[in-house]
């Protein structure tokens, strides 16, 4: 495993500790961690995910609004702000990798280090209830 930016590290450190769902990508939008409130949304449990690559959330995700329609990659809050470098927010559909489709909020922020340096995004989600 190649050595993590102190960033990346004192953030997934950060996530481990806080109740709320929060996922870490690294700059080229791979999936790098996300904390044990995030499994209810994922789906599965972080330590049961193999890797999960830029190319694929869409597709192991589908995401999409609230009239079924398939959201884009490019306009997810993640993607945003690693391509863009802003801070995005978005409520949408998801599927968990337990075949369950849950309604989110999710706002994702770059993490930008030193001298400008891309080091990757955090999103935080909120499961929305649709009772």
């Amino acid at each position: 495993m190649a050595q993590r930016e102190i960033e990346l590290i004192l953030m997934r450190q950060l996530a481990s500790y806080l109740a709320q769902p929060i996922l870490l990508v690294n700059a080229n939008g791979d999936l790098l961690f996300f904390n044990e409130p995030a499994e209810a949304i994922v789906g599965k449990r972080f330590d049961e995910i193999v890797d999960i690559r830029r190319g694929e959330w869409t597709a192991l995700f589908k995401p999409s609004d609230n009239h079924g329609a398939p959201i884009k990659r490019e306009d997810l809050p993640l993607t945003i702000a690693i391509d863009k470098r802003q801070p995005a927010h978005l409520r949408y559909w998801i599927q968990g990798l337990d075949g369950v489709r849950r309604k989110v909020e999710n706002t994702a922020f770059p993490l930008v280090g030193q001298a400008g340096r891309i080091l990757g995004a955090v999103g935080i989600f909120w499961e929305i209830d649709c009772a």
